[in-house]
């Protein structure tokens, strides 16, 4: 193997919110090694790693506690069957790593892993249901367009309380959302049931049958709408920065510029996107900021300026961005970059407050293990870690009426430009 240490990448984990899955995010980045660790890039772009000689300055750490207590379990636990050997090295590193006291510091299992890397992709095999909870009880948040949920009939805020297929036949009281996103999941061509309870004034549980097929789950979308002042503007909705952004941004982009009459102004927005890729956040600033800092990253021993390279094809644009207390990481990236930048005002609520950046590795299992190595910085000098980022226009979406009264607001705001 070469003693050069190829192209690591680099993550900004948003909330870890699921969405049929974890959401996290990554980017090319220059030359690092972690110590004891030699990344090498595998055929999917991800860093994998292999193990090297101990280093010198761990020599003296005295692993016979461990060892002790591993044979204590094996030997004495009540239920033998449950001390399986690659579990517990799992949760060996699960503990070593949480030990930092770092929510983003962490150690995906093999499932976890590939999990993650489905969402950033943007597809994977399932039944197309946006997961939450409805009074405590998960819940279909949206059925994605033209997947076999939306085909059923299934509705947003439908209770899902059972579910049963080939591995599974059991309630969902008491799911997490990634046992969730783990059970309705599988392979194409499989087939779920879902026992569906609809809000209504006698409701009635039925069931859904589903055949898992590819879900593929854009990551940018361009609508438009009228304005008060007779004008059209485009709003671009931004769910993460996956693999698809780069190409679905372009569309939306030459969909506006194709427009005529040209378009008042924009939308962004970025309600509940929990990040993703750091290029993405930069380039997709730069296509509203001509020149200058979108983010700076200070590490350990060194800092990087990210600078506007985009085409700034929406630069002249007036523009305004919502968010929410679920945009972090990269969308929190951009929405700052915008305001800092461009004076857009920020509507909605204050942002989640995700101000770390993240290598991604790959362990030779499968799994995955994220190390915090640096900590970004708005342009005007913030650093919004736990804080998040104030809006200029609070204001609350009320799910007891039709109406989505936050991006009403951001049209009222728009024209005042």
């Amino acid at each position: 193997m070469s003693n050069q240490a190829p192209q690591a990448k680099q993550i900004l984990i948003g909330l870890l919110l699921i969405a049929l899955g974890g959401v996290v995010g990554y980017k090319a980045r220059g030359n690092e090694r972690i110590p004891g660790l030699s990344p090498i890039l595998d055929k999917t772009g991800l860093t994998s790693v292999q193990n090297t000689a101990q280093p010198d300055q761990y020599k003296n750490v005295d692993f016979r506690q461990f060892w002790e207590v591993w044979q204590i379990l094996e030997q004495n636990y009540l239920e033998p069957d449950k001390v399986k050997a690659n579990e517990m090295v799992n949760g060996a590193i699960s503990g070593m790593t949480s030990s930092l006291g770092d929510p983003y510091t962490m150690f995906l299992p093999p499932d976890d892993q590939k999990r993650s890397e489905e969402d950033l992709s943007g597809s994977f095999f399932g039944v197309g249901i946006q997961l939450g909870y409805v009074d405590s009880i998960l819940a279909v948040e949206t059925p994605l367009k033209g997947s076999p949920a939306e085909k059923a009939g299934l509705k947003a805020k439908d209770y899902i309380i059972h579910v049963k297929d080939e591995k599974t036949d059991s309630d969902t009281q008491g799911w997490s959302l990634a046992e969730a996103v783990d059970k309705i999941r599988g392979p194409r061509g499989s087939q779920v049931t879902l026992t569906i309870i609809r809000r209504s004034e006698k409701p009635e549980p039925f069931t859904a049958t589903l055949t898992r097929d590819e879900i593929v789950v854009p990551s940018a979308e361009l609508s438009y709408v009228d304005l008060a002042n007779g004008q059209k503007a485009a709003v671009i909705t931004i769910s993460r920065f996956g693999e698809r952004t780069e190409a679905e941004m372009n569309t939306s982009i030459q969909s506006i510029l194709s427009q005529n009459p040209k378009v008042y102004g924009i939308i962004l927005d970025m309600r509940n996107n929990p990040g993703g890729f750091l290029d993405g956040a930069v380039d997709v600033s730069g296509e509203f900021i001509k020149d200058g800092v979108i983010v700076t990253q200070q590490g350990r021993e060194s800092s990087k300026d990210y600078k506007a390279q985009g085409n700034a094809r929406l630069a002249d644009y007036p523009i305004d961005v919502i968010v929410n207390g679920g945009s972090a990481s990269a969308a929190e990236i951009v929405a700052g970059a915008l305001r800092d930048r461009r004076g857009a005002k920020l509507i909605g609520e204050k942002t989640f407050g995700k101000g770390t950046v993240q290598d991604a590795l790959r362990l030779p299992n499968g799994a995955g293990l994220h190390v915090t190595i640096a900590k970004w910085i708005l342009p005007k000098g913030d650093w919004i870690q736990t804080t998040g980022i104030p809006v200029n226009v609070e204001v609350k979406d009320d799910e007891a009426t039709p109406e989505d009264e936050v991006m009403l607001k951001a049209q009222e705001e728009l024209i005042k430009q």
